[in-house]
């Protein structure tokens, strides 16, 4: 039996597994296969949007619809990670129709003023899994107890913070510097920025640790849904941060 934790709450399921005989053990090759199948699979419905917005089409239904049905699927994977071989490509589609929506809608947005906002945001996604990848592979950072607990806590608090941000929305309250493009805005997306980024630390870390420990073959699934999870949190965080700075010009 394999126990793990995360700061990432996708992994925070990620425990009390137990492999059955001749069912496989998870690997770190299975896991990076099944995590491009799904990139692929974001990046196929993402372009169908992305084309579906630049054709007339009113994506706004699709994108609710998506992120809907998304989360759904998300916390299903969460609470029956023996399902995730199914699951993770119906959520990879769903977070692929969302992506290609938002991003199509951004892009249109900053035309004029920060033509390109998403090949940008792709980029610099791109580059800062990279640099995590290698700062934890050779241990420039390494990945104690305390550091999973202090992005753990930054993390739930960015999350409540959000969902507070939501239900004061309701009543008409904005919270202004979530979305305005002030030194307090910039600041505040640039340390969500951070966390992000910090957090796939802790994802490459807990396959790590579930490779080791020979967790069952599906956990490469749920593995690479909790990378899939984060980087699309980053993306998204980044391009909220470059549309503040595009705001300032």
């Amino acid at each position: 039996m394999a126990i793990f934790k995360s700061g990432n709450p996708a992994m925070n399921v990620f425990q009390n597994t137990i492999t059955l005989p001749g069912s496989g053990a998870m690997t770190e090759r299975g896991t990076l296969n099944k995590f491009f199948l799904l990139f692929l699979l974001v990046m196929g419905s993402a372009s169908l949007t992305w084309k579906a917005f630049y054709d007339g089409v009113n994506v706004m239904p699709w994108m609710l619809g998506s992120a809907i049905l998304g989360f759904i699927t998300a916390m299903a994977v969460i609470f029956k990670k023996e399902w995730a071989a199914y699951l993770t490509p119906v959520y990879a589609l769903f977070e692929g129709v969302f992506l290609g929506a938002i991003s199509a809608t951004y892009n249109n947005v900053f035309a004029k003023t920060a033509p390109g906002i998403v090949t940008q945001a792709v980029l610099l996604t791109f580059g800062a899994v990279i640099a995590m990848y290698l700062l934890y592979r050779f241990r420039v950072i390494r990945v104690t107890e305390k550091f999973r607990s202090v992005i753990f806590i930054a993390t739930a608090g960015i999350a409540i913070f959000y969902l507070l941000s939501i239900v004061l929305g309701m009543f008409h309250i904005d919270i202004a510097f979530i979305h305005e493009g002030s030194m307090l805005g910039i600041g505040f997306s640039l340390f969500v920025v951070a966390i992000a980024a910090l957090n796939l630390l802790l994802d490459f870390d807990m396959i790590e640790k579930g490779v080791a420990a020979g967790a069952p073959k599906y956990m490469e699934w749920y593995g690479a849904f909790g990378l899939l999870v984060t980087i699309v949190w980053l993306y998204l965080e980044i391009l909220r941060l470059l549309s503040k700075l595009a705001d300032r010009r």
